[in-house]
């Protein structure tokens, strides 16, 4: 099973912030955050604000991306538009 996105955040703005020598408390001022915002993502806390956690991302220099994968979810929301798309 696929790794939760939050883990994956929690990961990365760790290291990142640990690799800058920024504490907590550092980061949340740069990023203009509560440094309990900081320590909830570091948690892997699964409910965070999306406009907080992009000035959390922007001030370490980190971007968050969506792409395009393969799923069987994401196949079967395909299939439909596509059997619509060719009949007659």
């Amino acid at each position: 099973m696929a790794t939760p996105i939050s883990d994956l955040l929690a990961t990365e703005v760790r290291a990142r912030r640990s690799a800058l020598g920024l504490t907590q408390q550092d980061l949340a001022d740069m990023a203009g955050v509560s440094e309990r915002f900081v320590r909830f993502v570091e948690q892997g806390k699964p409910s965070v604000q999306l406009d907080s956690l992009t000035a959390l991302l922007e001030t370490l220099g980190l971007q968050l991306q969506l792409v395009t994968r393969t799923s069987q979810a994401a196949r079967a929301l395909i299939r439909p538009a596509r059997e619509h798309d060719t009949a007659p």
